[in-house]
């Protein structure tokens, strides 16, 4: 019996420990016992052969050659080479799950090392070309107009204290009514960057339809091929590995954050003359402005 299209997450990529937790479900019995030996002893799998591994996991051979194949890889070869690179990259995120009786010193290791191994995850996933692509329209942009919800909604507003650096006006809108309207009233000289990991959210999906519509350029910053990446003209895919686990760090934000501090930080270097002077200007008259209010609660000054 043939089985279905591998999904994404079975295809190989640089944490091969990610691919084989998301696959463990539907794996074959046998296959689990593999993939439970992986994920308990990655540096033992490491150093045995197809028959160490296979008696350690108490299967056939044959067991561990489908289990390779199963999460993507071409053979015992392959998985082992990028098992090594997994391992290589830091404690993997697998290990990290954090438990109701954890210390506060496991969980602050545990989520530095889970949130570092999912950014390390996106880096890789990251795509040049549609990065490049963003940039060179955000660099052009009369204005820029952030839209997101909930958590999305959050990287919108670290996009628009971003404006010195994008050089144009920009804003973020989470309210669903202004979304439309500043939708309503783009044009061609214009970007939207619709925020959504899921790239499922209705409002913002509308949102980016309407901006599309009125003839603005449409990125999507997305941790998921889905409507809105199929939607606009542009999507920057930022996979992480974000799973439901109550107590799992919602990593897909901190990886938006980067690429926005990426896009921001691109878009900068392309200007030049006066804009940089202002940009300058700028830092040290906030730089003074700190330094005088810190002064002033020292002195007890109310203002």
């Amino acid at each position: 019996m043939s089985r279905n299209p591998e999904p994404h997450h079975r295809r190989a990529g640089p944490n091969i420990l990610e691919v084989v937790r998301l696959s463990i479900d539907e794996l074959r019995k046998s296959e689990r016992k593999v993939a439970d030996l992986v994920l308990a002893n990655p540096q033992q799998v490491l150093a045995g052969t197809v028959a160490e591994v296979a008696k350690l996991a108490d299967v056939s051979q044959p067991t561990v050659i489908r289990f390779c194949t199963a999460v993507g890889c071409t053979g015992f070869h392959d998985f082992r080479l990028r098992l090594a690179q997994s391992v290589a990259l830091g404690t993997p995120a697998t290990h990290s799950v954090i438990r109701s009786d954890d210390p506060p010193a496991a969980v602050v290791e545990k989520i530095f090392e889970y949130t570092m191994t999912s950014l390390d995850w996106a880096r890789h996933h990251l795509d040049a070309a549609a990065l490049g692509a963003a940039i060179d329209v955000l660099a052009s942009a009369r204005s820029i107009t952030f839209f997101g919800f909930g958590a999305s909604a959050i990287v919108a507003q670290d996009a628009e204290q971003k404006f010195p650096l994008f050089g144009v006006p920009c804003r973020a809108l989470a309210d669903s009514h202004q979304q439309v309207m500043a939708a309503a009233m783009m044009g061609p000289e214009d970007v939207a960057v619709a925020i959504s990991n899921t790239g499922l959210s209705q409002g913002i999906i509308e949102a980016a339809r309407i901006a599309r519509d009125h003839g603005a350029q449409t990125i999507a910053l997305t941790g998921a091929r889905a409507t809105l990446s199929d939607l606009c003209d542009i999507t920057l895919l930022v996979e992480t590995l974000d799973n439901t686990d109550a107590f799992t760090p919602t990593t897909s934000r901190v990886a938006a954050l980067v690429v926005i501090d990426v896009l921001s930080i691109a878009v900068a270097l392309r200007r030049h003359g006066d804009q940089l002077d202002r940009m300058r200007d700028m830092k040290a008259t906030l730089s003074n402005f700190r330094m005088g209010a810190s002064a002033a609660e020292e002195d007890g000054d109310p203002t």
